[in-house]
Order: structure tokens, then sequence, then C-alpha cells
């Protein structure tokens, strides 16, 4: 049985058209002949993703005092349905967890979210006593040359937090994280050193101190979020071997 997450649990889907996005936070779209505002919860740059005429798929947003009426769950890559929901990976990965999708994390039985250590917060706490995990989410939308890559913006917490979980796994306790790629195809992930080199250098820290880094595939439909194959992660593209991946 696949473990699958619904694409919302809000209401009816509904389609749209991109116009523009004024900010990180707001996209305008058509919508029944008239262009109106919506949510936008993913904060990366998208501009593979967000082009004048593209479809999008807008959820309506139940939260009381909302200043747009929908948010943006999703957008069509010429066929391909591409998640835009930054929250759905770790519903997914809560759904895996729970279903015992992930063997590496079989053996704890107990799940702790939104856990703060110090200065730094993650996203679970995996097990209990001496025995735990910790386990950070991340979420990934672009594929480029059969590559999925992250970030795909600068991201200051991301590296803050890479930098603590390698800092905690040198103390010897277990970390890890798991890449949800939200695409039907990629061959790997690597580290976007272009668009954030402090990020990847802080990736490959995690590695050498110990950090475990799992990638999965997660095609998305409009019936939601599916768990799909593991693919290997790398440094760079220039350290993948050539039988795994021609560019």
């Amino acid at each position: 049985m696949p473990v699958r997450v619904p694409l919302t649990t809000t209401g009816p889907i509904t389609e749209a058209t991109f116009v523009s996005r004024p900010n990180q936070f707001i996209v305008e779209v058509r919508l029944n002949g008239r262009t109106i505002r919506a949510h936008m919860a993913d904060r990366g740059r998208l501009i593979d993703l967000l082009n004048p005429g593209v479809r999008l798929l807008l959820a309506p947003r139940d939260e009381v005092g909302r200043k747009t009426s929908f948010q943006v769950v999703g957008v069509y890559h010429g066929d391909e349905l591409v998640s835009l929901d930054i929250h759905l990976p770790h519903r997914l990965v809560v759904a895996g967890l729970t279903a015992g999708a992930f063997p590496q994390f079989v053996r704890y039985l107990r799940m702790q979210r939104d856990v703060t250590i110090g200065a730094h917060s993650f996203d679970f706490r995996l097990g209990e006593g001496l025995h735990t995990c910790l386990l950070e989410v991340k979420s990934v939308t672009r594929v480029s040359s059969g590559l999925a890559r992250f970030p795909d913006v600068p991201t200051e917490r991301g590296r803050v937090q890479f930098e603590a979980l390698a800092q905690i796994a040198r103390s010897g306790q277990r970390c890890a994280a798991i890449f949800i790629i939200q695409r039907h195809a990629a061959e790997a992930l690597v580290p976007d050193e272009e668009v954030d080199p402090a990020f990847a250098r802080a990736l490959r820290t995690a590695i050498t101190s110990g950090v475990e880094i799992y990638a999965y595939l997660a095609p998305l439909t409009q019936e939601g979020l599916t768990l799909g194959a593991p693919v290997p992660v790398f440094t760079s593209p220039q350290a993948i071997p050539q039988a795994t991946w021609q560019a």
C-alpha cells in the first residue's frame, strides 16, 4: 500500500491561471474571469515554475482573519504537477514514519514534533531516553539536468540548522535529514552551490560529521503526494559517478 497524503484537507481544489507574484507571500491569479490574490507558502524563487499563464491549483483557506481566501498548493510544469505546499512533505514523512516506510527509522516507537535544543528547532525527535534521533525534513521542487537541487533561494535557517546538526552529531547523537523531492523524476540530489554556497558547505560538513542524509522522490497528483523511491545524495554534481548520471 503506497504512503500518500491528500493535497489538501480544507476543501475542493480549484484551478486558476498564474498572473504575477508581487512578493514572496502573494500571487495574483485569474479565476473565473477575475484577478484575485492567493497566499503562497513556498518562499522559493520558483523561477522555472511560475511563468505567466501556467496553471495553478488553489485550496480554500479555513483560517479566520486571513487576507486571502485561497492558498496555492500546486503548479503544472507542462504535464507534471508540482507541489507548492511546503507543509505537505512534513505530512508525508509523518505518514511514512507511522507506516514504517522508512526502514532506517523503524526502531523508534515514539515521534515528537517541533523539538527545540538550545537555540535551534528541528522537525522531529524519534525515540526516547538515550536512543533518539533528531530528524529534519526539507522540501525540494527544483530539478535541472536530471538533478534535484536544494535550495532554490539562499536559506540562512537551513544553513544554521545543518551546522547545528553537525555539531550535535559529533557529540554522539544520531541526526538525520530527509529531502522530499516533489517531482516525478530525478537521478540524485545535490546542494545548489550557485544559489547558496554557504548551505552547500554546511551540508558537506554535516555529512562528514555523521549526519545521515536521505532523499526520496514524491510525485504529486490531484489525489495527493506519494512517497516514491529513494535517490542518492551527492555533495556536488562533480562527485556523481558517470555511471550514475550523465550530464
